[in-house]
């Protein structure tokens, strides 16, 4: 029988519950268990696809074209579990499949269809999906905070859930915070009983309890914590804020046992723990041997998380080239008021990420134009695909109100325009080109050159497209579509001939890339932004002593 890992969180919310269960996952692992994940969220949403950036934060798309809570792509990030819609569930997608039963009258028929049972069984049925012959650990990750009245239905399914499969398979793992009052000089547990207690009102009682804290917890702290909130000591594990990386997370843990005591809890076969390869990578993000600084340019700067992605996709290219990626987070209406030049000197490279709507296309468009003509290597996705076909279009072939659909319905020059299938559709949930492509690549492009492959298969989350009629003038002009769909129909990479790194993808690459194996874009894309670093250190070098003569 599988056993299951249910991670809740108190106190406040953004403590890391999503980084504590990969962890988890990916130290279960390690010992060799196989492991799923999943998240559910409270949120009446079926899901975050319409969701803004500032409200949610990234969405995560899958192979399947789930879009999803930026939570698995740690999972994604951090373990080999597959994953798949049936690894994040709203409470919107639960309550839409009840009613969907009740309408159809299939099951509830003649019933009155209410919270407990009929709801809660509906989220015990989501986890048993995830049961299977191959599958020995199940960890779910609840969303929210204990005592938010939205969570209680998913606290009352788990709760139930370790009386339908025997508490001896099923550990709960209660993630809290333990603040420092620097006025008072001390460290304050109070806020992690009451979050506790909220919790035993229910009726779950956590197995171990993993307190995020900025100092150490004292052995006198530990002992106080484990007897108000009726664990035992050694069930209280401390975790301190990390001063490198995310990826510290899992080291950390170990540091504390907590594999053991979770492997021995849940009377678990595992083998002893090997992490060394991690540890090793761990060392070549606090050891760098180089550095270089990427600026992103997007339109929801603001939310850090609404590229995250992006930015642990720069780290893990990073650590592949033992460097260090400084990032620098540019507003694109920035641009717009200061000018190109002065907000993107000094950068090794530029990077504009997807988004929707007009605002900010300007100063993205004037970002990839100083790239080009400084000859900066320049990494497009998705919008940024698009922006760099409208850039090009205006300052190289000529057509000066070249412009999108999305931006524009009555531009003269429609250089990028919606899909095909998209005019019919109507609702904005679920409906765009979503999930996984096959794209096939030119022989010798930098695409291919990354890639090592001809054929490729990247996640998609899009509408709109390069438009077919307009192939011939820019590859007249210098600018290549060096990846298409196999039939050729659909534009995926575009690159830019006579320039050190200048390409952009239709795709999200993003998604699939981890700390131990970067994404070959990503990958490429530093590299060449490392060779300009140098390059510029050594005509700095070459240069001084000719000032000094001066």
């Amino acid at each position: 029988m599988a056993k299951h890992i249910f991670v809740t969180g108190g106190v406040v919310s953004s403590l890391g519950k999503g980084l504590t269960s990969a962890s988890i996952g990916m130290l279960l692992e390690q010992r060799g268990l196989r492991v799923r994940l999943q998240k559910f969220d409270p949120y009446i949403n079926v899901d975050p696809g319409t969701m803004s950036p500032y409200q949610h934060g990234e969405v995560y798309v899958l192979d399947d074209g789930a879009e999803t809570d930026l939570d698995l792509g740690h999972y994604e990030r951090f373990t080999n579990a597959p994953l798949s819609r049936d690894c994040n569930y709203t409470t919107g997608k639960i309550y839409l499949s009840v009613i969907q039963k009740e309408r159809r009258g299939d099951v509830y028929l003649g019933k009155t269809v209410q919270v407990i049972p009929h709801v809660t069984d509906e989220i015990k049925g989501a986890i048993k999906a995830l049961v299977a012959d191959d599958v020995d650990v199940v960890i779910t990750e609840i969303g929210g905070t204990v005592g938010d009245i939205e969570g209680l239905p998913f606290l009352e399914a788990i709760r139930q859930f370790a009386l339908d499969v025997g508490k001896a398979n099923v550990l709960y793992i209660h993630l809290t915070l333990i603040p420092y009052l620097k006025a008072a000089g001390e460290i304050k547990t109070k806020p992690t009983q009451h979050s506790v207690s909220q919790l035993r009102q229910i009726g779950i009682q956590p197995d171990i309890l993993i307190c995020r804290t900025e100092r150490p917890i004292g052995q006198e702290e530990v002992a106080k914590i484990a007897l108000f909130c009726n664990v035992e000591p050694r069930a209280v594990i401390e975790e301190r804020d990390k001063e490198f990386s995310i990826y510290e997370v899992p080291a950390s843990l170990v540091e504390n046992k907590l594999d053991d005591l979770i492997v021995e809890r849940l009377n678990l076969k595992a083998k002893p723990l090997d992490i060394a390869d991690w540890r090793a990578m761990l060392q070549r993000i606090k050891h760098p041997a180089h550095e270089v600084t990427i600026g992103v340019v997007g339109k929801y700067i603001k939310h850090n998380d609404a590229y995250k992605s992006i930015y642990e996709s720069l780290d893990h290219a990073g650590i592949a080239h033992h460097t260090r990626v400084v990032v620098r987070k540019i507003e694109a209406e920035e641009i717009e008021r200061e000018g190109a030049e002065r907000v993107l000197a000094g950068l090794d490279g530029v990077l504009v990420p997807g988004g929707f709507d007009y605002r900010g296309s300007t100063g993205k468009i004037d970002a990839i134009r100083y790239a080009r003509e400084r000859k900066v290597p320049f990494f497009g996705i998705c919008l940024g695909l698009q922006c760099a076909v409208i850039e090009f279009a205006r300052n190289v072939v000529g057509l000066a109100d070249a412009n999108s659909t999305e931006f524009d319905k009555d531009t003269r020059h429609p250089v990028v325009c919606m899909l095909d299938e998209q005019y019919a559709i109507v609702d904005k949930g679920g409906t765009m080109r979503l999930g996984s492509y096959a794209q096939k690549l030119v022989e010798g492009s930098k695409a291919h050159q990354a890639y090592g492959s001809l054929l490729v298969h990247e996640r998609h989350r899009h509408r709109y497209e390069f438009n077919n009629q307009y192939r011939q003038q820019f590859a007249a002009n210098g600018l290549l579509v060096t990846g298409a769909s196999p039939d050729g129909q659909l534009v995926e990479v575009i690159e830019l001939r006579d320039h050190p790194w200048f390409l952009a993808v239709q795709c999200h690459p993003e998604f699939k890339s981890k700390p131990t194996k970067a994404h070959p874009l990503f990958r490429g894309f530093i590299e060449a932004a490392l060779a300009r670093h140098e390059g510029q250190k050594k005509t700095t070098a070459r240069n001084r002593p000719a000032v000094l003569a001066k």
